[in-house]
């Protein structure tokens, strides 16, 4: 049995250390104020800063990047930095665009982490889908990542990525046994260019994932701090109100048995 600690700094940005590793999920580090343009006219604004700012992070063994062609998920300053945090774990796509310490992952390939001293720790790639069907070719490709290692008591640590809820998600929890899930909400829509077509979850879907897989944990990330999320904690609160869940402000840490 292994205990991980989670920090939720702020929208999809977790630090997870677990094992000796100390991992970080989809950063963004940029200060509030700026405007992130995700083609096809959509833009967001960044309205809440970092909770912690890289200088006060420490070292950074893995990164995992969903994808790479949104700020709000990978953003000037984060990337930028990448070189400095050990291996970035991301799709094919954005490695080839990232390079250096960079691993490209499809859907359901594995590659595992392994280092003197430490918990070996494979990753697998889960499926995402950004957007309604038929949408991938404007918003690109989207991986998620659970992480699973000997010793588990309750199944995987699985992070969602980006994703409305659709086959390939549900086929996560047939698969894998899931454990933990920092899962992304939002409800990311932009209405004034495609209606009410959202592309990520809200949280009456994330109420339906979680009643297929049952996890023992579950931490929301990604709905709070730029202006295209639509949904926020109050919401997505009532609406997962049957189920369990680790609500962490940014900057609040957790532990729990993995």
């Amino acid at each position: 049995m292994t205990d991980a600690t989670i920090t939720h700094i702020g929208g999809p940005t977790a630090l997870i250390e677990v094992g000796g590793w100390r991992i970080l999920t989809d950063p963004t580090f940029d200060p509030p104020g700026k405007r992130y343009f995700f083609g096809w006219g959509t833009m967001s604004r960044k309205l809440v800063g970092p909770s912690i700012t890289p200088d006060d992070l420490g070292s950074i063994d893995a990164v995992l990047v969903s994808h790479h062609h949104h700020g709000d998920n990978l953003d000037p300053s984060a990337q930028a930095l990448l070189p400095t945090w050990g291996t970035t774990y991301t799709t094919r796509k954005a490695a080839k665009k990232l390079g250096g310490n960079s691993v490209g992952l499809a859907a359901w390939e594995t590659t595992t982490m392994e280092a003197p001293g430490k918990l070996a720790i494979t990753i697998t790639a889960t499926p995402c889908r950004h957007g309604p069907v038929g949408s991938d070719p404007i918003t690109g490709p989207v991986i998620g990542f659970s992480l699973s290692w000997d010793g588990q008591e309750h199944g995987e640590l699985w992070v969602t990525g980006d994703t409305v809820l659709y086959d390939g998600l549900r086929d996560v929890g047939k698969k894998l046994k899931i454990g933990t899930i920092l899962l992304h909400l939002g409800a990311v829509r932009f209405r004034y260019l495609s209606g009410w077509f959202r592309y990520t979850m809200d949280a009456k879907e994330g109420a339906k994932l979680l009643d297929e897989i049952i996890p023992t944990t579950v931490i929301p990330v990604h709905y709070e701090g730029w202006s295209h999320f639509q949904q926020g904690r109050e919401q997505a609160e009532r609406d997962l109100e049957r189920h369990r869940i680790t609500w962490l402000d940014p900057g609040e840490t957790t532990t729990v048995t993995v």
